[in-house]
């Protein structure tokens, strides 16, 4: 899994690089298939932002999450990207179980 972690209007020290690295690896637990995770922190006005947009195989997922506090933002933002990949995952076994099903009865009906 790569990780691109940006700070506009806000220097990225390492403790919050560390911070969103140990809260990343949370979703890798759910998910291995990771491709590719972007991360932008940002400052407007008061607002802390974090955005983060997660390339996996066949879909980018793209979540962002505002706070007063920029911690309390990549929080956030990962309870948020852990439902959806998720969400993700149930769809995508579903349907990997939706198409062998198929495939049986293919196999199973009778030739006439």
């Amino acid at each position: 899994m790569n990780l691109n972690l940006t700070g506009n209007h806000v220097e990225v020290t390492p403790a919050m690089r560390e911070y969103v690295v140990s809260k990343i690896s949370k979703i890798t637990r759910h998910f291995d298939h990771v491709i590719d995770v972007s991360v932008i922190l940002s400052v407007e006005k008061h607002k802390q932002k974090a955005e983060a947009n997660v390339h996996v195989r066949g879909k980018d997922i793209f979540v962002e999450a505002d706070g007063a506090d920029m911690y309390a933002s990549i929080d956030s933002l990962v309870d948020k990207l852990d439902r959806q990949i998720l969400k993700y995952k149930e769809k995508n076994m579903e349907r990997r179980n939706h198409d062998t099903i198929k495939k049986k009865e293919i196999d199973q009906e009778p030739e006439a």
